[in-house]
């Protein structure tokens, strides 16, 4: 079994490098310091640390100011709150001025668990990707969002939406590996079929994956990191050589990853898809596998959609 860390954990650590290397990185956080991990920074740097209580509009408004005086503000919150109760300021304040504002949305999906429904964001990649300017990204692990939060910091001039999670997750990515924001990483290689997953449903496809070898067909595995701006060149090469689709995330099927696939998929180049996501429904109290199991998130429904998509090829 991998190392189980959440992956905003990763976010903590990178606040911490990046408070290091460049004084105008500033953290912006509403009453949730030590569970977004922000806290880790609030105790080294602060000064450049601003707490809000529970105003994210007020926070997400401040963070436009501060961008606009050069400064590059994280602010974070949990995920429901930062796509949802503040997307009016996101969108006019932040987003449609372009401005390099980078936020945080922790707690994201179901394996938020027993805080139910009211506090599963499962329509944060819907939301945030619909907003031009914005970039969407979902770390596999906590290597991966460390990864992402350096890149959207010192690469990335514009606002920029990361989801992170709440429950240890497998770490399945190493300190070397590859990361870049809008270039998917190729996980697995195959012909049969391709799976395109992202966040935790990276771990789930890599089982089914597995699963799928020990019957014969051959998987390959994308791991879509950023769902905006799409990996479209990788994508269009693994429809066309596996000529069928399969995708997973821990997210509403209305508007997200499987979406951004499917839309592209449909004009360039269609194939069969299969989508594996949450299907219009809200999420539930519970424990993380129960609930990813009562909503048909594992490794075997993978597996199962697989093989639906692959008679249709």
């Amino acid at each position: 079994m991998p190392e189980m860390i959440p992956t905003r954990d990763g976010f903590g650590k990178g606040l911490l490098e990046l408070g290091q290397q460049n004084k105008d990185v500033v953290v912006l956080c509403a009453d949730l310091t030590d569970s977004t991990r922000a806290g880790w920074f609030k105790e080294k740097f602060p000064s450049r640390f601003f707490g809000f209580g529970v105003a994210e509009q007020d926070m997400l408004g401040a963070a436009a100011g501060l961008a606009l005086m050069g400064k590059i503000p994280f602010a974070c919150t949990f995920g429901v709150f930062a796509s949802g109760r503040a997307w009016d300021q996101i969108r006019v304040s932040i987003a449609y001025m372009n401005l390099n504002v980078k936020i945080i949305g922790t707690h994201g999906g179901i394996s938020v668990g027993e805080d139910g429904a009211t506090h599963q964001a499962i329509e944060e990649i819907s939301l945030m990707r619909t907003l031009p300017n914005m970039t969407v990204v979902v770390p596999a692990d906590s290597k991966e969002a460390k990864k992402a939060v350096m890149q959207a910091a010192l690469d990335i001039k514009g606002p920029v939406y990361i989801r992170l999670g709440r429950s240890p997750a497998p770490v399945i990515t190493g300190d070397s590996d590859a990361f870049k924001i809008g270039r998917a990483n190729t996980l697995r290689e195959g012909n049969d079929l391709t799976i395109v997953a992202c966040g935790a449903m990276v771990y789930e496809s890599i089982m089914a994956c597995d699963e799928l070898k020990r019957q014969g067909i051959k998987a390959r595995l994308i791991n879509m990191h950023t769902s905006k701006p799409l990996d479209k060149e990788v994508l269009l090469l693994a429809a066309k050589e596996t000529g069928a689709i399969v995708t997973a995330e821990e997210h509403i099927l209305f508007g997200g990853m499987g979406s951004a696939c499917s839309e592209f998929l449909s004009q360039a180049h269609p194939v069969p898809i299969r989508m594996i996501g949450i299907n219009d429904r809200f999420g539930e109290s519970g424990k993380a596998a129960e609930l990813f199991k009562a909503l048909n998130l594992t490794a075997q429904d993978i597996v199962k959609a697989a093989g639906a998509v692959l008679e249709m090829k």
